[in-house]
């Protein structure tokens, strides 16, 4: 479906063997909560890779981009709980980028998402080039539910936070994400060989071409009026 606002929080990440077990219990029962529970964040989601790294992806879904430079998300970047430093010291080969919602479409969230990191020379054309020839005759079409480009802002991604200190190596931040997402692996995946080959982001603009991965969809936190 069309993503919940005008702002994205995109985070890839490994994870030490060592820290897996804490990973999930913290992301699932503290840290997503806590995230979502932001003013201006609509949902959270986190997937894990079918092939492809690294081998989580997820997504947090703001109202704006003012929301994700705000000081309510940067107190806690820059508080972060105990258990946060803990789990977060065994992260690996983090990319997390702060984003903008160019395009968004699609009727309901589908349980696999491929997601590829791109970089450009010219974002105008880049972006006219995808919505335009790539994403839009996308949105509508059999099995797939989601079709997203988001660019980073990067004066905020770059943000040096208590976060970002506490993990193990340097964190990449992509220029532009795009993502497909759909009801099932294969129709997810082919867009790979078709709609986002080499060639195709090429010619809409594309300079580099990282990280295609094939995620499934592990967990979903909305904001409720119960939580």
């Amino acid at each position: 479906m069309s993503l919940a606002g005008e702002g994205a929080v995109v985070i890839w990440h490994d994870i030490a063997p060592e820290g897996l077990q804490d990973f999930y219990a913290w992301h699932t029962q503290e840290h997503m909560p806590e995230r979502v529970g932001i003013p201006g964040f609509a949902r959270g989601r986190r997937y894990i890779a079918e092939h492809g790294s690294p081998e989580y992806f997820t997504l947090y879904e703001a109202i704006s981009i003012e929301t994700l430079g705000g000081q309510d998300y940067l107190n806690r970047l820059n508080n972060p709980t105990p258990w946060t430093s803990r789990a977060t010291q065994h992260f690996r080969n983090v990319s997390r980028s702060v984003q903008r919602v160019v395009y968004s479409a699609g009727p309901g969230i589908g349980g696999h998402l491929y997601s590829i990191q791109l970089e450009t020379g010219d974002p105008a054309a880049f972006s006219e080039n995808m919505i335009t020839k790539v994403l839009a005759p996308l949105s509508t079409r059999h099995g797939i539910t989601g079709v997203h480009l988001c660019q980073t802002d990067a004066a905020v991604s770059a943000i040096m936070t208590k976060e970002k200190e506490g993990r193990d190596g340097s964190t990449g931040i992509p220029g532009w994400t795009l993502m497909v997402e759909g009801g099932t692996a294969d129709i997810v995946d082919e867009m790979r060989e078709t709609a986002f080959s080499d060639a195709r982001l090429t010619a809409a603009g594309a300079a580099e071409i990282n990280a295609p991965a094939l995620y499934r969809l592990e967990y979903i936190r909305n904001k409720t009026a119960f939580a």
